[in-house]
């Protein structure tokens, strides 16, 4: 097992610790920090675990899995967590409503990579007409990408379909199984789990490369200007956990096999190779991304029209990394 957790002071850790960038000279920074959907996009948090990262940049740091965008946005709006890698859609809409502290300093990604996946007798996208179909949670990642693919193939999202919000990506995966719906709005691994056990692809996903801020990184402006050494710290974290994702899928299976319970290296393969070239190998924001969900919480809230994607992102952990030659050091090292 490669071991990334490196002791000794490098160079560039030095130069952050006299310029107060990285707490790698004072004594660890708390952090809880939230994830809010089993899937590849999502698993950073989880590959530094493993990995000693935290540890490396001298963080003490708790992982929470909350699956409810509007959970996730309360535990951030009252402290309970100081970051957040999850779907940005409940915070944006949360930013239209007032709460201007809500900030994005990442991505993972920034496109949507669902499929529908639906029963073996469905056998053309038009089919989907009259059906039920299975989202996390409507107005979620899952609901948001499923209502542009049924506009695209000219069919009313309300009323030609029934939506079921089943809380999860894994509560989708098993209402689809056990046949309380037709079909269901799935990423990795979920999607490559239902093809191995003979449902079938549906619409591809991938074929739209849909612009949403699909799993970033979030926290809140207030705590930035207070702690942006343990931010800074965990950015750096999180860099070098997307470096892993990208290089080294041994290690990736080892983590997501325990994570999502899955040992089938065909599944593995499926949702890794699908999923891989849709993320960010730097944790780059895009605005058009956050462009998207503007439009999508607009038609039910005007205030967001009033709210640019600019508004809601500050780069300067990212610009840091970039200028100190930190992402450039990362992806030379073998």
């Amino acid at each position: 097992m490669k071991l990334y957790l490196n002791t000794k002071f490098s160079g560039a850790a030095l130069a952050f610790c006299a310029l107060g960038v990285a707490g790698v000279c004072a004594a660890a920074e708390k952090l809880t920090g939230i994830n809010s959907s089993m899937v590849m996009s999502q698993c950073l948090p989880y590959l530094a675990q493993e990995a000693g990262l935290f540890r490396k940049h001298n963080l003490d740091f708790q992982l929470v899995y909350i699956s409810s965008s509007g959970m996730v946005t309360a535990a951030l709006l009252a402290g309970e967590s100081e970051v957040a890698l999850t779907g940005a859609v409940g915070l944006v809409r949360a930013f239209a409503q007032g709460s201007a502290d809500f900030v994005f300093i990442g991505s993972n990604k920034n496109i949507l990579t669902h499929s529908i996946i639906a029963k073996p007798d469905l056998k053309r996208p038009e089919d989907i007409k009259g059906k039920k179909i299975g989202v996390t949670r409507i107005g979620s990642n899952t609901h948001y990408f499923t209502v542009q693919v049924l506009r695209r193939l000219a069919l009313d999202p309300m009323r030609d379909v029934t939506f079921i919000q089943t809380g999860g990506a894994t509560e989708n995966l098993a209402a689809l199984l056990n046949g309380s719906i037709d079909a269901a709005a799935m990423t990795a691994p979920a999607d490559a789990q239902a093809v191995a056990r003979g449902y079938r692809y549906l619409i591809h996903g991938q074929d739209f490369r849909l612009p949403y801020a699909a799993a970033s990184f979030a926290t809140r402006r207030s705590l930035v200007a207070k702690r942006p050494q343990a931010i800074g710290q965990f950015m750096r974290a999180m860099a070098e956990a997307a470096k892993i994702l990208h290089t080294d899928k041994e290690f990736v299976y080892r983590v997501l096999g325990k994570q999502w319970r899955v040992t089938d290296r065909k599944v593995l393969d499926a949702g890794y190779d699908a999923e891989i070239k849709a993320l960010e190998p730097r944790l780059e924001v895009k605005t058009e991304a956050f462009k998207a969900i503007l439009e999508e919480v607009a038609e039910i809230d005007p205030r967001a029209k009033k709210v640019k994607p600019e508004d809601l992102i500050d780069r300067r952990f990212l610009d840091e990394m970039e200028k100190s030659g930190f992402f450039d050091k990362l992806w030379t090292r073998g």
